[in-house]
């Protein structure tokens, strides 16, 4: 009897605020590269594709981030199905939207969600273990993967296992509780709870029936959302109003400490779910004196500490230990190792003050490439603009400014009104207020340029789309 063939659901639409600057909301940790060269959006499709268990990946996002996923999956050469939720809902809807995606298939697909934002340092005996939980699964068991925990950590779920299932490695799930205090995490390392993963595999027609009996809003919620779905280019949307009426809740608090069909497979496989500075600090490469750095980075008389440096910013940390030091264009974050799990209430604080920085980047990517801030003015505005090759901005006007564009690299074929101008490097043009203008890149590089925007108002609410090839006008 050949494997059974696993449908593998990433969910990628959390905020990850925990790991502020680097992560916010206009670009969360899951499409950051935290360890590595990729995201670990990126790595985790990448452990499920290429390899004859796994099937074409569903991957499940907020309609914000659909361009990301698009272009870190072009970069990987991996194809998908890219589902968009108009709204965030917690991980239950999500997981019953998967579900009934797989069953309207075969009610029997087995199916594997996966977290986008964690990492594996070995992902061959996870693939194992994803072979004997399909096994498991098909039996009619929801099966989580179990982590040996170590320490008592107060942000993770546990697991106390129970007996062998079918004399295999896979045990029941005696308990399933959910992030307990630091005095009850110290009991369960103690007794030898496991730290439950997030992620799972279990037959659809199963888990689907669970949700029915246990949470019959988000069952039906999500079965209208899926009977609404619409292609929007190269995605699935789900529709509004039936997503919106699921309640906020977990697969864990919906489903897993609930269900008498949990089951749980311990696995070895340097899992981290990438929660914390502190938790990235473990996952990296120490110097002999135990520090950890990415970017331009000196440690001077410092140990056992963290320091990151995105771009060309030097970053120096001087007599220190246990710190935690990262540094961007538009924000520095200075915080002990003990206290990484504070930033989560700094960036609440933070939106509180209406700070851009707590849920924006300086870069922001759009599906044409990025544009970033350099500097700005009570009456003007500096951004540097790349795009990508062959690719092309909307058709649109402003009412309340005036374009200035440098390019710097590569060929624009820039229209303004009914004329099409081509500026090469070192050549500028002039966007008047008002005037119906795009920009494209005919070339096979990058194109590259500064825009100075001069005017009374210069939010990018003030952009009429007339003609937009992404289907946002």
């Amino acid at each position: 009897m050949s494997e059974p063939v696993l449908t593998p659901v990433i969910m990628c639409g959390g905020a990850g605020t925990r790991l502020w600057p680097i992560s916010r909301e206009s670009m969360p940790k899951q499409f950051v590269s935290l360890v590595g060269d990729q995201s670990t959006f990126q790595q985790v499709v990448g452990r499920v594709s290429g390899n004859g268990i796994f099937g074409r990946p569903v991957i499940i996002t907020n309609t914000d981030f659909r361009f990301i996923v698009a272009e870190q999956l072009r970069e990987c050469n991996i194809e998908a199905d890219i589902v968009l939720e108009p709204m965030r809902r917690d991980s239950a809807l999500a997981v019953a939207i998967a579900a009934s995606l797989a069953a309207a298939r075969d009610p029997a697909a087995i199916v594997l969600i996966l977290a986008a934002d964690h990492v594996l340092r070995d992902s061959e005996p996870f693939i194992k273990a994803c072979a004997e939980a399909a096994a498991v699964a098909a039996e009619g068991r929801i099966v989580t993967f179990g982590i040996n925990a170590t320490t008592p950590a107060t942000s993770y779920g546990y697991i106390k296992p129970g007996e062998k299932l079918n004399g295999g490695t896979a045990r029941s799930v005696e308990a399933f509780v959910e992030k307990p205090d630091a005095q009850t995490a110290g009991r369960y390392v103690a007794e030898h709870y496991l730290w439950n993963s997030g992620n799972f595999i279990f037959r659809a027609d199963v888990m689907l029936a669970e949700i029915a009996r246990l949470e019959p809003e988000i069952a039906a919620a999500a079965k209208s959302s899926v009977d609404g779905l619409t292609r929007d280019l190269d995605f699935l949307r789900l529709p509004d109003e039936p997503f919106r009426r699921a309640p906020k809740k977990s697969i864990d608090y919906a489903v897993m400490e609930r269900t008498n069909l949990a089951a749980v497979l311990p696995i070895d496989c340097g899992w981290s779910d990438v929660g914390s500075w502190s938790a990235v600090w473990d996952i990296l490469d120490h110097d002999t004196d135990g520090n950890a750095s990415t970017g331009t980075v000196v440690f001077h008389n410092s140990r056992n500490s963290l320091a990151r440096s995105d771009e060309t910013i030097l970053t120096a940390v001087v007599g220190l230990e246990n710190v935690v030091v990262i540094a961007t264009p538009d924000a520095v974050l200075v915080t002990s190792r003990e206290q990484a799990e504070q930033v989560k209430g700094l960036v609440e604080r933070l939106k509180a003050q209406n700070r851009q920085q707590a849920v924006q980047h300086l870069r922001i990517y759009r599906p044409w490439g990025y544009y970033q801030g350099v500097d700005i003015g009570s009456r003007y505005q500096v951004k540097r603009i790349v795009v990508k090759p062959n690719a092309t901005l909307s058709l649109q006007k402003h009412f309340h400014r005036a374009e200035h564009w440098v390019v710097v690299r590569g060929t624009a074929e820039v229209t303004v009104g009914t004329d099409v101008s081509v500026v090469h490097e070192n050549e500028s043009i002039y966007i008047p207020i008002g005037s119906v203008h795009r920009l494209a890149n005919p070339g096979k590089i990058p194109l590259e340029l500064i825009e100075v925007q001069v005017g009374s108002y210069l939010g990018e609410d003030d952009i009429v789309r007339l003609i937009d090839q992404y289907g946002r006008n």
